[in-house]
């Protein structure tokens, strides 16, 4: 499982241990964001930091009797990656790792080159050569750019991105559709829209309102409000992933490329509503232009995720805000 301290992956990581399956997390620990939300995440995985541990060192989980070990690795790092999959022999590998981002995309460029492309091909080189039976990646709707047609289709055509982020994403689809032709083994990438929840990314929408409301901060609105996002919370995702994972599609292609989202758009002025409930608060609204790299809106069509694993979102916005908010108080002891 790359990507293990990240919030997706912390998330798939703790539901597999649960249902007793034994995993090796993988993680480079980068400071993107603050790292202290990844070393809170490994805890509650029992995975503890020690200073001897910061890198190449596989330490194991305590809390779930050795049924999880941490290695902390760039996906770049083309010696020792292979030698991790050399010994573990791997059956199944989830590639949640990344660098995330529209924007930030803009301001480092080669990040998303090392991670989502290099660090990629060596995930799937490694795959190739030691024997993984099904590989399932992350991809993203931001593929999608600024198209008109809504829902969110796998078959439009999705070669225009409008940011660096995308432009990784759709490389990601095309190399593993290579591989699995090549190579035969299967993969299975998935495109995620507006995860939220618990334990989410603070570059994400729903973490920086939160956190500006309850310090009586102005939120940036973006765009004047007119923007509607295809929110999907944290437990709907990791339902779909599993199934991915751990099930036959009904067509078993070789490879296969699915959306993965909520399937019903939420307008963004109605999502601050949301929050303000929640948090029994007022947001102070400062309204500003569409920020470069950005889309007006996501819907994602999930009726080929539907047809073949049984995928079913049931969370509603207003529980899925809700939850997230009794998350983040109790995280900063609010």
């Amino acid at each position: 499982m790359t990507g293990a301290a990240g919030f997706i992956g912390y998330h798939l990581c703790k539901k597999l241990i649960n249902l007793g399956h034994t995993i090796v997390g993988l993680d480079n620990i980068n400071d993107y964001y603050e790292v202290k939300l990844k070393y809170a995440r490994l805890r509650e995985l029992g995975i503890e930091r020690k200073d001897s541990e910061l890198f190449l060192k596989i330490c194991t989980s305590t809390k779930y009797h050795s049924k999880m070990r941490f290695v902390r690795m760039n996906l770049e790092d083309d010696k020792n990656l292979p030698e991790l999959f050399k010994k573990e022999k791997f059956d199944l590998v989830c590639n949640l790792a990344a660098q995330p981002g529209v924007r930030y995309s803009m301001e480092n460029p080669k990040a998303y080159i090392n991670s989502n492309i290099q660090g990629f091909i060596n995930v799937l080189e490694c795959c190739r050569y030691y024997d993984v039976n099904k590989l399932v990646y992350a991809s993203s709707s931001s593929i999608y750019g600024n198209t008109d047609s809504v829902p969110f289709k796998e078959t439009d055509r999705v070669d225009r991105p409008i940011s660096l982020y995308a432009a990784t994403k759709k490389s990601n689809e095309l190399m593993a559709h290579t591989y699995s032709h090549l190579y035969g083994f299967q993969t299975i990438g998935l495109r995620f829209f507006t995860v939220y929840g618990p334990w989410g990314r603070p570059d994400m929408a729903l973490f920086l309102f939160v956190e500006a409301i309850m310090q009586n901060k102005a939120i940036k609105v973006f765009n004047d409000g007119n923007l509607s996002r295809d929110f999907t919370y944290i437990d709907d995702i990791i339902n779909g992933v599993l199934s991915t994972l751990l099930e036959e599609s009904i067509d078993n292609e070789i490879y296969q490329l699915y959306n993965i989202g909520n399937n019903k758009p939420v307008k963004l002025m109605d999502f601050v509503k949301e929050i303000e409930v929640s948090t029994n608060r007022k947001a102070i609204k400062k309204m500003m232009p569409m920020q470069d790299g950005d889309v007006n809106q996501t819907f994602a069509d999930i009726s080929s995720l539907v047809k073949n694993f049984n995928y079913q979102p049931k969370t509603s916005i207003k529980s899925g805000v809700s939850q997230f908010v009794e998350w983040y108080k109790e995280f900063n002891n609010k």
